[in-house]
């Protein structure tokens, strides 16, 4: 297990989005990787209303985060949903 909270990239992240993060991560811990995309989606809803918006290389960093201790298995889980939910997400934005 890393310890994200130390990684590099947090270092000039928006105060507002790292509490973020640590609320989903603190909602995942221990659970399976079914249960990570739903908070992944929801975290990012939260932030949308509050106008904050996240970029690509740090919703990579969040799925980093929220994958740690996961299986294999569970991570491709992970992945798949949120490609899916990706590509729903792009086609409702056009």
């Amino acid at each position: 297990m890393i310890d994200w909270i130390n990684d590099p990239m947090l270092q000039n992240m928006d105060p507002l989005k790292i509490e973020l993060i640590k609320t989903a991560a603190a909602q995942t811990a221990g659970k399976n990787g079914k249960a990570l995309p739903p908070v992944l989606m929801s975290l990012i809803m939260s932030a949308n209303r509050k106008g904050i918006r996240f970029s690509s290389e740090e919703i990579t960093l969040i799925l980093t985060i929220l994958k740690q201790g996961k299986s294999e298995q569970e991570q491709k889980q992970i992945d798949k949903t949120v490609e899916m939910v990706s590509s729903m997400m792009t086609k409702y934005q056009k």
